[in-house]
């Protein structure tokens, strides 16, 4: 028999489980589901294919700052049932896809780009007609589908998609990134309700430590216009063949055998940290384009730099635990040390529920960096991803007077409702400034160039503990001055139009001034850029006498069309307004490009499966290289430690009634002559 004191131990611990293994859906049952990602579950069915992706290959060709870049998709179906596929992948979001064809054994389809709504019905009625079939969608600028219907047993598809981008180096150093896999994505999309640009989000998952069956190999061909001084590879193993100084091939090596878990990033510097400025022509059939790099100023750090608050917003949830949350607590350590005694600082932990250091920002003095580092050393990964919640907590308290304010969110980025959270920057872009750190082998790009972006700052990417010291000495070297600000630039003769970026916003990093436009008569004259710099007033000059041999690069007008797409949908929150979606439409049509609004679809003739059934099956994702479990359902795995709080004294509370209605009944049936020990044995 358990003494009554041990009784209540055993109750105690009880409800401590409790609280901490009952997911909060449990506690407080949801309305409705939501797409969120899920792990696959193996149901013993050997005649279905359930991952009929085979291999991707990549093929890119690099010349100068111009990027030509071929994806070949094979998928085949090696059961004995017909299957209708379906594969989210990652894309650049810089990328102007503006090509895609289907080969079925000799049978070669090439895609038509149409009318996304168009498309997808092209699409369905060839699936119910038996005919294979292919459609290519965007749901973010970073996040394409493809579907492939009517693949029969034995049959190999092959899909090709080509697209362009436009290489800007960043403090001398250029960089190739090709994203190999999505990341699951925390998700309060309610799925009864959703769209289209939502359905991707309910993807399943292979859980962690289990590698793709689809291959992945990469080839480079790299010319650098000038001479090559440095190529490296930091997320995977690699063999570079030198043809010669400006000439370079880099593949895979043999020994990388699962590459398709992470991002693959090549960066290459030129002789002398030499950056390729200039200005590039099209001449067209009905309009020509330009794009024009100017290599902006050297940096000079002013003599008096104003005093400044930084609230870091650090993403704890269940994606980030492990190596995620450690880079980051690295990173933080490193940019807290940089503070200077006039700084102020805050710190926002956020998963389901945002927990701040203080109410307000504090002096940057040693005992308050201690405070802020033994906190999130204390922390854990667990919980969802509420992003925007976080930084309403941080832009809560009101911003000090005469102090530059800066908001730096390190996160990985794995959440679906990105537009709202550009909306809430916008809302405080005159008195803030935001600056972003993606960390992890795989981040959503889109959420991290974004918040950079749409604040006005930085974006940085951190994929390992190691470069963490580098990239907080980069933020402190960018946040002391900006290169350049009031910027203008002055065609003088020549007439140019449709400029984009249309406002030019200040110079942080170290590159180039990029813009796109199109242009009427003869180039001539000269380009006046001006500005203010570190050491006062600036102006630069660009003849255009030499540009007459120039008028070759026919990938100008893809970079145009993509730059003018960016600002339309990218971060706009007008994109659902029927003149901007018009807009985008004919931007897609016209310049045959995929967009939020446009869509690859390509369809063979032939009938080949007559009764048009097949099996629904989604294309099992690996999770990215360092994202543990937790990632998949969010909150579901590891619950708000207010909430484990909350639940417990619940637990107690209701222990310590029970403890009082059993003393009082037990003083009322206590026996005559019974001693209270005694009772307690019963």
């Amino acid at each position: 028999m358990t003494p009554q004191p041990y009784r209540v131990l055993v109750a105690i611990m009880f409800c401590w489980l409790i609280a901490l293994g009952t997911p909060p859906g449990a506690m407080a049952q949801k309305a409705e589901n939501t797409l969120s990602p899920y792990f696959f579950i193996e149901n013993g069915e050997e005649d279905l294919d359930r991952m009929p992706l085979k291999s991707t290959q990549v093929t890119a060709k690099i010349n100068g700052v111009i990027a030509q870049v071929n994806v070949v998709q094979h998928y085949a179906n090696e059961g004995s049932r017909p299957i209708h596929a379906r594969y989210v992948f990652p894309a650049s979001t810089r990328a102007a896809v503006h090509g895609m064809r289907m080969q079925i054994g000799e049978q070669l389809v090439v895609a038509q780009i149409q009318e996304r709504q168009r498309a997808e019905d092209t699409f369905q009625t060839a699936k119910i007609g038996g005919q294979s079939s292919s459609l290519l969608t965007e749901e973010r600028p970073n996040v394409f589908t493809m579907k492939v219907a009517n693949i029969m047993p034995g049959d190999n598809v092959r899909i090709e998609l080509s697209y362009t981008e436009l290489m800007v180096p960043t403090d001398g150093t250029y960089e190739f990134v090709y994203p190999a896999v999505v990341g699951p994505r925390y998700s309060t999309v309610a799925e009864a309700d959703s769209d289209d640009h939502h359905q991707w989000l309910k993807n399943p998952y292979l859980k962690a430590g289990r590698d793709s069956a689809a291959t992945f190999d990469m080839d480079v061909r790299l010319s650098g216009g000038m001479e090559i001084q440095e190529v490296s590879c930091p997320s995977h193993l690699t063999d570079v063949d030198w043809e010669n100084g400006s000439r370079a091939s880099i593949s895979l090596s043999p020994k990388e055998k699962n590459g398709g878990d992470r991002d693959f990033i090549l960066r290459y510097h030129l002789a002398g940290e030499k950056i390729q400025s200039g200005l590039m022509l099209y001449e067209g059939e009905k309009e020509n384009f330009f794009v024009l790099m100017v290599q902006p100023p050297e940096r000079v750090t002013p003599q008096a730099i104003v005093p400044r608050e930084y609230i870091f917003v650090v993403d704890v949830s269940g994606s980030m635990n492990g190596f995620p949350l450690n880079t980051a607590k690295t990173l933080l350590r490193d940019l807290i040390v940089g503070l200077r005694p006039t700084d102020r600082f805050n710190v926002v932990l956020f998963a389901g529920a945002a927990h701040s250091l203080a109410p307000q920002s504090l002096p940057a003095e040693p005992a308050n960096l201690a405070r802020a580092t033994q906190m999130l050393d204390r922390r854990q990964g667990g919980g969802g991803t509420e992003l925007r919640n976080a930084l309403e907590t941080a832009l809560s308290a009101p911003p000090l007077e005469g102090v530059a304010r800066s908001v730096v969110v390190v996160t990985d980025g794995y959440i679906a409702v990105e537009r709202n959270v550009f909306n809430l920057i916008e809302q405080h872009l005159d008195q803030t400034n935001f600056f972003a750190f993606g960390i992890g082998s795989s981040v959503n790009r889109h959420l991290i160039e974004g918040l950079a972006r749409v604040g006005q700052g930085e974006p940085f990417v951190v994929c390992d503990p190691e470069s963490a010291p580098s990239a907080a000495q980069r933020f402190r070297r960018y946040i002391e001055s900006p290169l350049l600000t009031d910027i203008r630039i002055e065609y003088g003769a020549w007439e140019t139009y449709d400029l984009e970026p249309a406002q030019l916003s200040n110079l942080f990093a170290d590159r180039p001034l990029v813009v796109c436009g199109k242009w009427r008569g003869r180039p001539s004259g000269q380009i006046r850029i001006s500005g203010i710099s570190g050491q006062g007033a600036y102006t630069q000059t660009l003849g255009l006498h030499h540009m007459k041999d120039a008028l070759n690069h026919d990938t100008l007008p893809y970079f145009w069309a993509r730059a003018r797409l960016a600002r339309l949908s990218d971060f706009n929150p007008a994109i659902e307004k029927e003149e901007t979606r018009e807009e985008i439409v004919n931007l897609g049509l016209t310049y045959h490009l995929l967009t939020p609004h446009t869509a690859f679809v390509a369809v063979d003739e032939t009938v080949r499966n007559a009764s048009g059934s097949g099996d629904e099956v989604d294309q099992l994702l690996p999770l990215p290289k360092g994202v543990s479990n937790l990632a998949v359902g969010g909150s579901h795995n590891v619950p708000e430690p207010g909430l484990v709080f909350m639940s417990a004294l619940l637990c107690l509370g209701g222990l310590a009634a029970w403890v009082r209605r059993r003393q009082r009944s037990r003083k009322r049936d206590r026996r005559p002559g019974t001693t209270a020990t005694e009772e307690s044995l019963r």
